[in-house]
C-alpha cells in the first residue's frame, strides 16, 4: 500500500516481501484436482439420457438440426443458382479428373454424383463443394496405373501380329482398384473421426500441405501432356525425370490437330476466366465457360470427324444410366493400405482447411471430427458405387461462395442436375477431344499455382516454414507423390524437433562456450592446447 512520510510529499510503497509458500496462500492454490474421477466420469460417458441422446444424433447427422429451419424466402433462390452454376462445372471437373484417376469419364459423372449427396446429411460446412479433385485424382490414378499397367494387359492381334490394348478388361480393373481404394480411404476417415482424431490435421503444418499441392499441382500438369501433343506415354509412378524422357521420345508423333485444339481452348479459357475475374461484380454468374467449350468441342469434333480423320484422341464410350452397388476387392487392400492412409490425410487437411476458411469468413462452425465422418461416409458409400476418392476444390467452393450458396442444399441441386447429366445428356459428349479436358485441368490449376507467391512471403516471415515448402515441393516433383508426402511429414517433424531442442538449449550455450574459452585459454598459456575457438563452437552446436 502507498504511504506517505510525514511532512513529506514523497510516496513509498509498503509490500510484504512473499516466498513460494505464503505466496501460494495468498493466491489460495488449489493442490488438488477439483475434475470427478476417473471412474465417474466413465460412468456419465455411458449413462444415456434423452437430451445427450438428441445431442449426439443431431450431432452425428447435422441434417437434421438445419433443414427444419431452411427458410426458401432468405435461401432458395440463392442455393438454386448456386447449385446450377456448381452442376455445370463438375461436369467437366468430373470428366477430365477422372482421366486423372486413370478410369473411364462416366465414372467422374457418378463421383460428382453419389459422394455429394451423402455430405449434405454428415456435412457441417455450408460452402465446400465435395466432388473431384485433381491432386487426389492422381494420387488415385498413380495406384491404378501402377497395379493395372498397360503392359499387362496387350494382346496379340491375330491378324497382323501387332499388339493390341484391351481397354474393357483393363478399365473395369482400374474401376474395381479405384473404388477399393476408396473404401478403404473411407473407412480410415470414418473411424478417425469416430476417434475424435480430427486434430490430425493440425499436425500437416500450412506450408507443407501447400508445397504438397503446389509439387503434385506440377505433376497434374506433367501428367496431361500426353492429351496435349496427342500421344501415348508408358506408365508413370516414379522419379518425374522418367515422364519427361518418355514425353520427349514420343514427341515426334505429336498429332497436330490435338495441339491446335489446345492452343485455341487454352486462349478461349484463359481469356473468358480472366474477364469473368475483372467483371465479377457486374456479372450476376460467372460466364460458364468450361461448359461452352467443351459443347463447342464436342460438335466440331463430331461433324469434321476429328477422331476418324486426324486420329484426335477423344473421350469415348459414355453408358447412359446409373449402375448397380459392387463390393470392393477386399484382397487389394493390403497392397494399397498405405496409399489409402496417405491419400485419407491429404483428402482430410484439404476438405478441413476450406471448411474452416469458409466457417470462419461467414461466422459459423466446422466440427473437425464430424468433417472426417462426413468425408469417410462420402467415400465409403461412393466406392461401393465405384466412384473414386472425393475431396472438395477450391475452384467449387469459391463458385459456390461467389453465387450465393447458403447451405448444404446446394448440393442437392448440382446432384440433380448431375442426374439428369448421367440418365440423358451425358451420351452426347462421346466425341469430345481429350485434348480439351486436358485445358480444363490446366486452368482450374490457377488457385494451386498461384501459391508459389507463398515463397517470398515466407522468406520474410519464417525460413523454417519456406524449407519446409520447398522440401516438400521438390520431394513431392521428385518422387512419388506417397514417398514425397512422407519424406516431407519427415522432414516438417525434424524441424520441429530441432527447433525445440535450439530453444531449450540456447540459453544455456553461453555458459558453455564461456566455461570452454576459459579452458582453452588456460591450455594456450600453458602452450598444451589441441583445441580452437571455432571447432569448440562447431562441437557445441553439434551438441
Amino acid at each position: 500500500m502507498g504511504v506517505q512520510e510525514p511532512g513529506s510529499s514523497e510516496f513509498y510503497v509498503d509490500r510484504n516481501v512473499l516466498n513460494e509458500i505464503s505466496l501460494d496462500e495468498v493466491a489460495r492454490k488449489r493442490t488438488f484436482s477439483i475434475k470427478p474421477p476417473l471412474k465417474e466420469r466413465v460412468k456419465d460417458s455411458l449413462r444415456c439420457s434423452v437430451p445427450k441422446l438428441k445431442r449426439s444424433v443431431l450431432g452425428f447427422l447435422p441434417v437434421l438440426s438445419w433443414l427444419p429451419r431452411y427458410s426458401l424466402r432468405d435461401n432458395a433462390l440463392g442455393d438454386l443458382t448456386s447449385g446450377i452454376s456448381v452442376g455445370i462445372m463438375h461436369l467437366p471437373m468430373g470428366l477430365a479428373y477422372s482421366l486423372l484417376a486413370g478410369t473411364p469419364p462416366v465414372y467422374g459423372l457418378y463421383t460428382s454424383f453419389y459422394p455429394v449427396l451423402v455430405y449434405i446429411i454428415f456435412g457441417t460446412s455450408k460452402h465446400i463443394s465435395m466432388g473431384t479433385f485433381a491432386v487426389t485424382s492422381l494420387m488415385v490414378g498413380t495406384v491404378t496405373q501402377t497395379l493395372a499397367p498397360n503392359s499387362n494387359y496387350m494382346t496379340l492381334n491375330g491378324t497382323n501380329g501387332t499388339a493390341v490394348l484391351d481397354s474393357t478388361a483393363l478399365y473395369n480393373d482400374r474401376v474395381q482398384i479405384a473404388s477399393s481404394l476408396t473404401v478403404l480411404c473411407g473407412i480410415f476417415q470414418f473411424a478417425m473421426g469416430l476417434l475424435q482424431v480430427g486434430f490430425i490435421a493440425t499436425y500437416l503444418s500450412d506450408p507443407l500441405v501447400r508445397g504438397y499441392t503446389t509439387g503434385a499441382g506440377i505433376q497434374v500438369v506433367l501428367s496431361q501432356l500426353s492429351s496435349t501433343f496427342g500421344i501415348s506415354t508408358s506408365l508413370y509412378t516414379g522419379p518425374l525425370s522418367q515422364l519427361l524422357i518418355d514425353v520427349c521420345r514420343h514427341l515426334p508423333m505429336t498429332n497436330i490437330g490435338a495441339v491446335v485444339i489446345t492452343l485455341v481452348s487454352l486462349v478461349v479459357l484463359i481469356t473468358v476466366k480472366e474477364l469473368n475475374t475483372c467483371y465479377a461484380k457486374k456479372l450476376p454468374a460467372p460466364i460458364p465457360i468450361e461448359l461452352i467449350v467443351i459443347i463447342v468441342g464436342t460438335i466440331i469434333s463430331y461433324y469434321a470427324n476429328l477422331n476418324g480423320l486426324y486420329k484426335v484422341a477423344v473421350v469415348g464410350q459414355i453408358p447412359r444410366g446409373l449402375l448397380a452397388p459392387r463390393n470392393p476387392d477386399i484382397s487389394l487392400w493390403g497392397s494399397v493400405a498405405g496409399s489409402a492412409f496417405a491419400l485419407a490425410i491429404v483428402g482430410y487437411a484439404i476438405s478441413i482447411s476450406l471448411g474452416k476458411t469458409f466457417g470462419l469468413k461467414h461466422g459459423y462452425k466446422v466440427d473437425s471430427n464430424q468433417e472426417l465422418i462426413a468425408l469417410g461416409a462420402c467415400n465409403l458409400v461412393g466406392g461401393f458405387f465405384q466412384c473414386h476418392f472425393v475431396t472438395p476444390a477450391l475452384s467449387r467452393s469459391l463458385l459456390q461462395e461467389t453465387t450465393g450458396g447458403k447451405t448444404q442444399m446446394v448440393g442437392l441441386v448440382s446432384s440433380v442436375f448431375m442426374l439428369i447429366i448421367i440418365l440423358e445428356i451425358g451420351t452426347l459428349f462421346q466425341q469430345l477431344p481429350k485434348a480439351v479436358l486436358a485445358c480444363i485441368v490446366y486452368v482450374n490449376l490457377k488457385g494451386i499455382f498461384v501459391q508459389f507467391w507463398d515463397i517470398p512471403a515466407l522468406w520474410k516471415s519464417n525460413k523454417v516454414d519456406l524449407m519446409v515448402w520447398l522440401v516438400t515441393l521438390v520431394c513431392t516433383i521428385l518422387l512419388n507423390l506417397d514417398m514425397g508426402l512422407a519424406v516431407a511429414v519427415a522432414f516438417s517433424i525434424i524441424t520441429v524437433i530441432k527447433s525445440e531442442s535450439e530453444r531449450v538449449l540456447l540459453p544455456n550455450r553461453f555458459w558453455f562456450w564461456f566455461i570452454g574459452a576459459a579452458i582453452l585459454y588456460e591450455r594456450k598459456k600453458n602452450k598444451n592446447s589441441g583445441l580452437s575457438i571455432q571447432t569448440l563452437d562447431g562441437a557445441l552446436i553439434n551438441y
